[in-house]
């Protein structure tokens, strides 16, 4: 097994509404068995699945507004205030929308602001959708998705052209990794001060990565890149917290030689 040099935490995020803005952290404090705390915590039902949020359960991205199809979702800038529970979203940089989501109005003014500019997207009236702790994750599982910054250098040169990170839509970048050394690391630990983290699955990478996330254009085609270059469409891993903590900018990312596991 070929040695993976240390590495460090060059940006963290959230993404509160599944398929709207990042947000960027500063710090997170991760729990074991969890994600990064609020992220993907809503999501915008497009048609009926029978969610129950006193039940929660995986469903297929495509069962809401999501990236992969609906691009026009980038040009929305928004955030999530924690602490009132409070959802702004900008288009334009104008507030179209500031809406308390832990009331019933609050929920309706996000899901007609919804229904009233993205016709062409819904398949039925949307619904503003959230589990008690359950995230709208792409997996079923409970993870942190993880990008290393070498490895879009390297799409850059494939693609030539400057490629945002955000396009990835990850929770912990990280710098100091040579290109693709990430998708070695299934099943080994990292280890972040005290925090372990267990890599479970590379992330087979979807068309919402050919959305540019300042424009909102569908300007790249990233996954069939992928495939003709490496012969696969992963960039990134996903990983499950073993033991947890608080996790900052420019941490030192320890690959254990074995998994602890």
């Amino acid at each position: 097994m070929s040695a993976v040099p240390d590495a460090a935490v060059a940006a963290l995020y959230r993404y509160p509404v599944k398929g709207l803005s990042a947000e960027a952290l500063t710090h997170a404090t991760l729990r074991s068995g969890q994600t990064i705390p609020g992220d993907r915590s809503y999501a915008i039902e497009n048609g009926p699945t029978g969610f129950d949020p006193a039940a929660p359960r995986y469903f297929p991205k495509s069962r809401f507004l999501m990236l992969m199809r609906d691009e026009r979702l980038a040009a929305l800038h928004s955030r999530y205030d924690d602490a009132g529970r409070i959802l702004t979203i900008r288009v334009n940089g104008e507030e179209a929308v500031r809406a308390d989501l832990g009331t019933e109005a609050g929920r309706d003014a996000v899901e007609r602001f919804f229904a009233a500019n993205f016709t062409q997207e819904l398949k039925g009236p949307p619904k503003l959708l959230a589990g008690n702790g359950h995230s709208f994750s792409d997996v079923a599982r409970k993870v942190v998705s993880i990008i290393n910054l070498d490895s879009v250098a390297a799409i850059e040169t494939m693609v030539g052209q400057p490629v945002h990170p955000l396009r990835f839509r990850a929770n912990l970048y990280v710098r100091g990794w040579p290109a693709w050394s990430e998708l070695d690391l299934l099943e080994r630990t990292l280890a972040i001060g005290d925090i372990r983290l267990k890599v479970v699955k590379r992330i087979v990478r979807c068309t919402a990565t050919n959305v540019d996330p300042e424009t909102a254009a569908r300007d790249l085609d990233i996954p069939n890149t992928l495939m003709r270059t490496l012969g696969h469409r992963d960039c990134g891993i996903y990983a499950e917290v073993v033991s947890g903590g608080t996790v900052r900018i420019d941490d030192k990312i320890e690959t254990l030689r074995e998994s602890l596991l």
